[in-house]
């Protein structure tokens, strides 16, 4: 039994030992061995590798794909006409040489997300400081996001390369501070409203002019109508009259008679009427039969 004990315990530690001998290099990875603190080798190939069992040879493992770095900090920069901004940037980087990294950078990709970040946000407020809001906000922006390109390249490829690259600077947002954004839009407000009460009060002159003019049209329209009206009017009445004192003419008797019944016929034209006359009055001397009725008179 005591054999049969020393075999698995002898067993069980060759495998614990095997196992810390063997490690596995992802294929998004860089595998680092370091023997005593000392980067002893690079791995750049995925796959499984050995080494010495710690604390010999110990290893870690750095990202070697694409990174994004984005802006966290929202200081305003200084433009060249003094106005305070605030610019959202990304930066796209990746670790190239794993052995300058961990040297003059750190063990991990934190480290180099922090030290890339103060250099790209000091490229950014230098450029910024030459350039107006205007070219911020224009297609000169290209050449700003160029020109810190170039000056992180120059900062991380220097006296002591950081094993990186970075293969794009980007602008997301340019804005004022928060206190200069309310009075721009403050400003924008009351020019609108300036705007819309000038088109309202010049809308309303215009409607009054329209209106205006339509009521001369209306009453001169209306004035030539009653002026044609009534000459027209006139003219009825002359040849009425003309048309009534030729008929009339030809028997005055019974023109006469013809005008009694127009007055009969006004004098009674409600049931309720009462009209008191003197029996001996001329009024009703056709309807009394007194004077006699003469016949038409002949052609």
């Amino acid at each position: 039994m005591n054999r049969i004990g020393l075999i698995v315990s002898s067993l069980l530690v060759a495998l614990g030992l095997l196992s810390s001998m063997m490690f596995v290099v992802d294929q998004r990875q860089f595998g680092v061995v370091y023997a005593l603190g000392q980067i002893k080798e690079v791995i750049t190939e995925p796959g499984l590798n050995f080494k010495m069992p710690p604390p010999f040879q110990n290893v870690s493992y750095l990202d070697k794909r694409l990174l994004t770095l984005d802006s966290t900090d929202a200081e305003p920069m200084l433009t060249l006409e003094k106005q305070r901004v605030v610019i959202d940037w990304y930066v796209r980087w990746r670790v190239t040489d794993p052995q300058e990294y961990i040297r003059n950078v750190g063990l991990d990709e934190t480290a180099g997300a922090n030290q890339l970040n103060r250099v790209v946000r000091n490229a950014f407020q230098e450029e910024i400081n030459k350039r107006t809001v205007k070219d911020l906000l224009s297609s000169k922006r290209e050449a700003l996001m160029a020109d810190v390109k170039r000056e992180v390249l120059g900062a991380v490829r220097g006296a002591k390369p950081w094993g990186v690259d970075v293969v794009d600077v980007r602008i997301t947002r340019v804005d004022y501070v928060d206190s200069i954004t309310e009075s721009v839009y403050r400003r924008m407000e009351a020019e609108r409203k300036r705007v819309a009460n000038e088109l309202r009060s010049t809308g309303a002159a215009e409607g009054e002019k329209i209106r205006a003019e339509a009521d001369r049209q209306r009453e001169v329209t209306v004035a030539n109508a009653y002026r044609d009206a009534q000459k027209i009017k006139g003219e009825g009445d002359a040849e009425a009259a003309r048309l009534y004192g030729e008929a009339f003419g030809r028997d005055p008797q019974f023109a006469q008679f013809y005008r009694s019944l127009d007055a009969y016929k006004a004098s009674f034209n409600k049931k309720g009427d009462l009209i008191l006359l003197d029996p001996s009055s001329e009024f009703f001397k056709t309807m009394r039969g007194n004077a006699p009725v003469a016949a038409p008179a002949r052609k």
